[in-house]
């Protein structure tokens, strides 16, 4: 009898030490757009939250879930989330930021962080990178490596983030190389390599021999790659597969420091609502290895580039910049404001074509 109590009181106790483990847990959720294994930006976000299982072993308990919708779908899984426990949810694309909102009012105890989005709450924070940084050092690169002087640029949907990076690519593009021109073709997606493929295939019909892209997949490496003398870029991942040729350089986003520093604060119990926009400088944006299929010197340009703006030195909005109609932006070495770059909703003198509505 008395061994029979002291069984079912170590069992208790058992329990209730696990129980006291579970807790002290910090459960945090990712929200993926597109799936993990895509090899761009939901890739790295993901090598981001493994970072943090890294960083703090069984401290955390991370779960995610890939390929869910912008819109009412982002609805349900956030809060399937939060039902089940998240004290900490990341949301990964701009096409959540509503929902985000709306769940977190539900869920006053449960912190939010949402990526590339505007909207703020007590329990809500957001989070972004300079891509367009990446973006002058890759058009520095696409202006001096064309031959037919024609950029071809994948846009996946019209919102400032992808405009800004197209204007910031346009016009470094140009100071290389006066002569160039950008053709945009908008996919309509983040994540869909059917698209992306034929988004690059018209624009090499078109003429070319450059490609840009802000879109998830590898897809159009593949179709650079096929068709022969193309240049690429990757995309938020460093797609080095694709390496030497056609992709010579890539824009990579590192998340890992940001999601270890956020989920400390948390568990500190530091945490507030803040808005993050990080670049080159504190290494939120790098610059894959640049290939030697770009000639020596311009690479040698492009690193210089990727060292004034990583330094201040230099800003990519820097005028004199006209808007399309030719009325002026910016004047003689003024410097763009945060407040025009978040919500760019147009183009640079020299781009021709509208920004769908």
């Amino acid at each position: 009898m008395k061994f029979t109590k002291l069984l079912t009181g170590a069992t208790l106790a058992l329990a209730l030490a696990g129980t006291a483990m579970a807790q002290d847990k910090t459960k945090v959720g990712f929200v993926f757009v597109g799936p993990v294994g895509d090899g761009g930006w939901t890739y790295e976000h993901n090598q981001g939250r493994l970072a943090l299982e890294e960083e703090f072993g069984d401290k955390v308990e991370t779960v995610f879930v890939e390929s869910v919708a912008e819109g009412p779908d982002a609805t349900r899984v956030i809060t399937d989330m939060a039902l089940k426990g998240a004290d900490l949810i990341f949301t990964t694309s701009f096409g959540y930021m509503d929902q985000t909102v709306e769940v977190a009012q539900k869920f006053p105890n449960v912190k939010f962080e949402h990526a590339t989005g505007y909207k703020r709450a007590d329990n809500v924070s957001t989070y972004s990178a300079r891509f367009y940084e990446g973006r002058a050092i890759q058009g520095h690169i696409a202006g001096k490596m064309t031959k037919s002087n024609i950029v071809g640029y994948i846009g996946s949907y019209p919102i400032p983030e992808v405009i800004r990076g197209i204007n910031s690519a346009f016009i470094h593009a140009r100071k290389a190389n006066p002569d160039v021109e950008f053709k945009i073709v908008w996919a309509y997606t983040w994540f869909d390599p059917a698209k992306e493929a034929d988004a690059a295939k018209v624009l090499i019909e078109q003429g070319a021999d450059v490609v840009l892209q802000h879109t998830d997949s590898t897809a159009p490496q593949a179709a650079a790659q096929e068709a022969g003398d193309v240049v690429t870029f990757g995309q938020a991942s460093d797609m080095a597969q694709y390496a030497p040729f056609p992709r010579v350089s890539s824009i990579i986003d590192d998340w890992a420091p940001y999601y270890i520093a956020r989920t400390k604060a948390v568990m500190d119990g530091t945490w507030t609502s803040t808005d993050t926009w990080d670049g080159i400088g504190p290494g939120m944006v790098a610059i894959g290895e640049i290939t030697d299929a770009v000639p020596a010197e311009v690479k040698e340009e492009a690193l210089a580039l990727k060292e004034a703006i990583a330094s201040g030195e230099y800003h990519p909005f820097t005028g004199p910049i006209n808007k399309q109609d030719g009325t002026q932006w910016l004047a003689d070495g003024e410097v763009a404001d945060d407040g025009t770059l978040a919500g760019m909703n147009f183009f640079v003198e020299g781009i021709t074509g509208d920004i769908p509505q």
